[in-house]
């Protein structure tokens, strides 16, 4: 036994003793080819319209979503809650107003997501193809699409944050920034999810992912891409955005870049030049 199993054996609480036992035998797991980084807590996401039910996890709103009550009551326009087992604070309890408090979903629990319609614009005969625009979460909006469209989708384009640094992106409710050590692997570990669902859509002969991204994270999505789409061919095209250059340290940068994944043996059908008169 490793010193760290001896220590893991030492934990009284027994749910949180085998969490530790699972996410060092995923550590322990050797792998051929891949990228090795720190796969973060699972991401939180808020359910606004949710009404806080005992046993629910809740978090205040406008607060980080990782700092997490277990709902014990409600009694009319107040709930009980307590710190949740295996974390900081475990067993303290405090009252909340229940408009301050929002219901929270780990990834992975189920939180049955529906389409609203809110709104429709036609523009040409209803017997042609149309197009369809979903405000959502963007995992939990490919969650919903795999439920009728596992297997059918010709081409994803996927545009996500770039990870420069600044705050343009958020995990857990929180902007990530230069600041953050574990920005890189907590980027990682959002698209990770996200693309293993996109894999599932596409079809399998014939369906094609385009992820653009920047010299900020090319290097890590490309392996990251090998990985999860390790039966794909994979190319990266060049995209110019601003022929002057943009100052990046030490060279200035004129492009950023699409990674192409096209299953074996896919054939990119030949384009045929619109004839000029």
């Amino acid at each position: 036994m490793s010193a760290i199993d001896d220590l893991i054996a030492q934990i009284q609480e027994p749910r949180l003793r085998e969490q530790f036992k699972r996410e060092w035998a995923e550590v322990q797991k050797t792998k051929k080819f891949g990228l090795v980084f720190d796969r973060h807590l699972p991401e939180l996401v808020p359910i606004p319209k949710a009404r806080p039910r005992r046993g629910d996890l809740v978090a205040r709103k406008g607060g980080s979503l990782t700092d997490l009550w277990r709902v014990r009551r409600v009694s009319g326009e107040t709930v009980q809650c307590a710190r949740p087992e295996g974390t900081a604070g475990a067993g303290d309890a405090r009252n909340w107003p229940l408009d301050e408090l929002v219901v929270v979903r780990q990834f992975g629990e189920p939180i049955f997501p529906a389409l609203t319609p809110v709104d429709q614009i036609q523009n040409g005969p209803k017997d042609v193809p149309w197009h369809c625009l979903i405000e959502a979460d963007n995992f939990h909006a490919l969650q919903l699409l795999d439920y009728l469209y596992a297997g059918k989708v010709d081409c994803i384009y996927i545009d996500p944050p770039y990870n420069t640094g600044a705050t343009d992106w958020k995990y857990n409710n929180d902007y990530v920034d230069a600041n953050d050590a574990w920005r890189h692997s907590k980027w990682l570990s959002f698209m990770e999810k996200r693309l293993r669902l996109a894999k599932r859509l596409l079809k399998p002969d014939t369906g094609v992912l385009i992820v653009t991204i920047d010299e900020h994270e090319m290097l890590f999505l490309g392996v990251l891409l090998k990985e999860i789409f390790s039966s794909f061919k994979q190319q990266v095209v060049t995209i110019v955005t601003n022929e002057k250059g943009v100052e990046q340290g030490t060279f200035a940068r004129s492009e950023e870049y699409a990674i192409y994944c096209f299953p074996q043996g896919y054939r990119l059908p030949p384009h045929k030049p619109e004839s000029v008169s």
